[in-house]
């Protein structure tokens, strides 16, 4: 890679900001396009292949710039092993991705080297965007790598590129490294889902939902356990993500013999939650506008969605309550599906659980506390 050679050089010139701020452009587009023309690769045109790579993964990485980074990630994606002619599309393709996997790595590797955080971030997170683009199963542990990592941009490309629904069509053609792989994503996003924002956590929920496995349940339950603490302590963002996560917890319900206690129990704290910020942000007048709709979609989707299949029979109270603004009559509602003081939930009676820890009866959701005192919540 010439990456690291580069930034040798500029350490001692000085210049680090601006070696970062401008694309050198020195992707060699000509060999690589005489390449593709060809019906069988020599050695020396794998070579070519590899030194495109190389260069194109340097040039990615040496710009901040969006519209630099966005055109050498274009000449990648046009440079793939369906360009090439039919009959050389195997090797062409070998070598490709062989090529993409070897120099990515290199260039992750050696950004971690990079004394300013906030450039190694943003070379990390091109470099995943890249891998995301491309959708190979040759790709993906470069992206399972990153998971765990602390920076939020980085882990959510890890993730998406991770969990890429179209890189998963691919990789289910194999069941058992699809089974693996699985088990070691979900694994993975279950170590961070409590420090994970909003869209990561939409992006688990997703994904946990297309795998049928113990380890997704697991998953699901700590994206929702997540989104009840910060509903709990009022620092909830982009309530949008619950209407994602509640489906897929209501769907993997819906679909079970047997009800998993864990999962009903956090479809029915996470809707409450929900509700119960939508009601007390209402009556204190402490809810943006943006987080007040939301809220009212989480609400209304999900008794469209949810509600009618959990409980067996069509629900549109909610929905009512909320076109109307009539919320004593939505804390009523609220009530009977999920439980109060000596009243049983709808819910709970319907898929046999309760709110408390193992071992702990406990009839009604945890009540969500008044607002800290600030002028507007986000």
């Amino acid at each position: 890679m010439k990456l690291k050679r580069a930034v040798s050089v500029i350490l001692v010139v000085g210049v680090v900001l601006t070696w970062f701020s401008v694309s050198l452009a020195v992707v060699d587009l000509r060999r690589i396009d005489e390449v593709t023309k060809k019906n069988v690769l020599t050695p020396a045109d794998l070579e070519v292949i590899d030194e495109f790579m190389n260069d194109a993964v340097t040039d990615l990485v040496r710009t901040e710039d969006f519209t630099a980074v966005s055109k050498t990630r274009s000449i990648i994606l046009n440079h793939m092993a369906d360009k090439a002619q039919p009959s050389a599309q195997g090797q062409y393709a070998d070598q490709f991705f062989e090529s993409a996997y070897k120099h990515i790595s290199e260039a992750i590797r050696e950004a971690d080297a990079l004394s300013n955080e906030s450039k190694r971030f943003k070379v990390i997170t091109n470099l995943l965007i890249l891998v995301e683009n491309l959708e190979d199963t040759r790709l993906v542990d470069l992206a399972v790598g990153q998971i765990r990592r602390e920076n939020g941009p980085v882990r959510y490309w890890a993730v998406r590129a991770a969990t890429d629904p179209e890189l998963w069509t691919k990789v289910n053609q194999n069941q058992g490294a699809a089974t693996r792989l699985a088990a070691t994503i979900l694994t993975q996003c279950s170590q961070v889902a409590a420090g994970s924002d909003a869209e990561v956590l939409r992006l688990m929920a997703d994904f946990a939902g297309r795998i049928d496995t113990p380890a997704a349940e697991t998953l699901l339950v700590r994206v929702a356990d997540a989104r009840i603490a910060r509903y709990a302590d009022w620092t909830v963002e982009y309530e949008l993500v619950d209407g994602v996560v509640l489906k897929q917890l209501s769907d993997k319900l819906a679909a079970a013999d047997t009800p998993p206690a864990a999962l009903a129990q956090r479809f029915a704290q996470l809707y409450s939650v929900a509700i119960q910020r939508y009601i007390k942000g209402q009556r204190l007048d402490v809810l943006k506008e943006a987080s007040k709709n939301y809220l009212v979609t989480v609400l209304v989707q999900t008794e469209q969605n949810c509600l009618g299949r959990l409980l067996g029979a069509a629900q549109a109270t909610i929905t009512r309550l909320v076109t109307a603004g009539d919320l004593v009559g939505l804390q009523a509602e609220h009530d009977r599906l999920f439980g109060a003081p000596g009243q049983q939930g709808a819910l709970p009676a319907r898929l046999n659980f309760t709110y408390g820890a193992e071992g702990e009866e406990r009839s009604t959701p945890i009540a969500l506390p008044d607002p800290p005192q600030r002028p507007t919540l986000p």
